[in-house]
């Protein structure tokens, strides 16, 4: 019985706190969908680029970010061909983008 009664004050907890779907969303037409969905896609990849470029965001994180966006992994050869792709996609200097090379080798080194 008392299983019963705590179930039924959960229920009647839940029905109290549930949320109704906005009006806008229930009448959006699949044009009006794949618009709002297109635009998220944009906002996202806009906040990932500035992300990329930021001054505030140290050289590991904007490399990161580029291996995100483009899904790869920055080469470890220091004359790979892409790393001055890296440096001017990142706004770092060709240095900086090596010098994370090195410390990516060095941690992965230590971890050996």
């Amino acid at each position: 019985m008392a299983a019963t009664a705590a179930a039924r004050a959960a229920t009647e907890l839940g029905a109290r706190h549930m949320t109704t779907p906005r009006t806008s969303d229930l009448v959006k037409t699949p044009a009006e969908r794949m618009a709002h969905e297109e635009f998220e896609r944009t906002e996202k990849r806009r906040q990932e680029l500035a992300e990329q470029r930021s001054d505030l965001n140290p050289p590991e994180v904007r490399i990161r970010t580029w291996e995100r966006i483009h899904q790869l992994r920055m080469p470890s050869d220091p004359a790979h061909p892409i790393l001055d792709v890296i440096a001017v996609s990142t706004r770092l200097t060709l240095e900086e983008v090596r010098e994370e090379q090195r410390t990516r080798a060095a941690r992965a080194g230590y971890r050996s």
